[in-house]
């Protein structure tokens, strides 16, 4: 499974960034009209380097999978495979509200198959396992589907106040989840 996603992850990120067109010009002022793609990227890319990293860590406490695991992280795959769709959508349209709304119902909908995956594999390895410890209460993950929430509104009103709320959500997760790491040092598998 794991191998599975880090491929379907490389996958996205290569399409992503086959989405980015060379400017026509050749000189620097040439890549101004660029701005809001690579910008678009980047975010995007921080995004699912986000989810890589935090599924990987998480997938270091798994022993087995079951087939409901296996179609939570099929589940989650979905809405990540919908990144460059989104992400080229809103550079193309410079921030405009529907596609930044868009992009953040994509990032909603991932959050919560992020979410569901780790609560699947809990039931499947038992609330005493080193997984659900590690996991805990889960809280930046649940504020994180909130703010998604919020920011998917805020977009009608003011789409730039939305890109910050998702870039917050990011730098939440920028770390890896030392949760993981910390407690299969402690208890390894």
């Amino acid at each position: 499974m794991e191998a599975f996603s880090d491929g379907v992850i490389a996958v996205i990120i290569t399409i992503m960034v086959l989405e980015m067109r060379a400017p026509n010009g050749a000189d620097v002022g040439a890549l101004r009209p660029l701005i809001p793609v690579f910008l678009s990227y980047v975010m995007s890319f921080v995004f699912l380097g986000i989810y890589w990293n935090n599924h990987h860590h998480m997938l270091q406490a798994v022993r087995s999978v079951n087939g409901r695991v296996l179609w939570a992280n099929s589940h989650l795959l979905f809405w990540l495979s919908l990144t460059p769709l989104v992400t080229n959508w809103m550079g193309e349209t410079h921030f405009a509200t529907w596609p930044v709304a868009v992009y953040g119902i994509v990032l909603l909908f991932a959050a919560i198959a992020y979410y569901i995956l780790a609560h699947t594999l809990v039931a499947h390895h038992g609330a005493t396992s080193t997984l659900a410890v590690a996991l805990g209460s889960d809280f930046k993950g649940r504020i994180s589907i909130v703010i998604y929430a919020v920011a998917i509104a805020v977009a009608f009103v003011a789409p730039l106040i939305s890109c910050a709320l998702y870039a917050f959500v990011a730098t939440m997760w920028l770390i890896p989840d030392r949760r993981f790491e910390r407690l299969l040092t402690e208890h390894p598998t």
